[in-house]
């Protein structure tokens, strides 16, 4: 075996990190085309109602470090182990200089979204790809594509699930509706035979069976302002449905995620909440894995996973 150190390269989506960054952030996200100034101005104001940032930046640091003790427990140096964002600083291609610098010959990415789809996250790959285009000694990729079947991925869910349904007016999972939900994207992926909506439905129904739910529920949600149309139902219609099945209690299950970013401070946070109230239906949602130490084991069985394969 080789005494090179092997790479474990986090990848996460970016966050700005102050209101003045929302602008070149947003640009990058659509490939250097400048936003509409009423975009940018929608945006912005999203951000500024959630305090200007959110913790995705800092959470998905903690989560690269405390994976990198982890691995370290099979001796130190073994494993090094590298954050990058696909969309702000550590820009991904920033960092694969350094993994290059810094001797590395196979690199195990992992991207924090359970989901794989090639309309999304095989952008992570491809910015990997295009950086190594432009080093003298490009190291060995080996990308995962998606860990929504990961056992303790599920059992980790489950657990929130139960602990959250406790926290209604009327208590228990008998008492709730459990409402996931995910990223929309654009509904050509389906006739592209994009795998997304399978897995999410995959990893929802296995959930689902953890915890007995006979009856559970799924949408999308932070469906992007384009002209082409997006997957549905929304989680705002889908609550409208829910509303009139004379449904009062929801316990909202955003298992695409796994941080406290936009589309969970915003849209659940904020505009399904809002939009709950209007109904006068409880909405609860569930903790956020972020950087708790469960999610980082989690990510260290699907690491561990790609490690054997090698």
């Amino acid at each position: 075996m080789s005494d090179k150190p092997i790479g474990i390269f986090v990848l996460a989506y970016g966050t700005p990190g102050t209101l003045e960054d929302v602008e070149p952030y947003y640009t990058h996200i659509r490939g250097g085309r400048p936003p509409s100034p009423e975009a940018l101005h929608d945006l912005r104001e999203r951000y500024r109602k959630v305090g200007g940032r959110t913790p995705l930046l800092d959470l998905s640091d903690s989560v690269a470090q405390q994976l990198q003790q982890r691995l370290d427990a099979d001796g130190a140096g073994r494993y090094r182990v590298y954050l990058g964002m696909k969309h702000w600083h550590p820009y991904i291609g920033d960092v694969v200089p350094q993994i290059v610098a810094d001797g590395v010959e196979q690199v195990v990415a992992v991207v924090l979204a359970p989901h794989y789809s090639r309309y999304s996250l095989e952008g992570y790959r491809k910015y990997i790809q295009k950086a190594l285009e432009h080093v003298e000694q490009p190291f060995q990729l080996h990308f995962i594509e998606s860990w929504h079947l990961n056992p303790g991925f599920l059992e980790m869910t489950a657990r929130r699930i139960r602990a959250a349904a406790e926290q209604f007016p009327q208590p228990g999972l008998d008492a709730v509706k459990v409402l996931f939900s995910a990223h929309s994207l654009p509904e050509k992926i389906v006739t592209m035979g994009d795998p997304y909506p399978q897995y999410l439905r995959e990893s929802a129904a296995a959930v689902a069976e953890r915890l007995g739910l006979a009856d559970w529920r799924f949408c999308f949600q932070s469906a992007g302002m384009t002209g082409d149309p997006w997957l549905g139902p929304d989680i705002l219609d889908y609550l409208d449905t829910l509303h009139e099945e004379g449904v009062t209690q929801v316990l909202s299950v955003p298992f695409g995620f796994v941080a406290e970013h936009l589309e969970v401070l915003w849209d659940i946070d904020t505009e399904a909440q809002d939009k709950a109230a209007e109904h006068g239906m409880a909405l609860r949602r569930i903790a956020m894995p972020n950087a708790d130490a469960e999610f980082v084991a989690v990510i260290e069985s699907v690491v561990r996973e790609a490690l054997a394969a090698l």
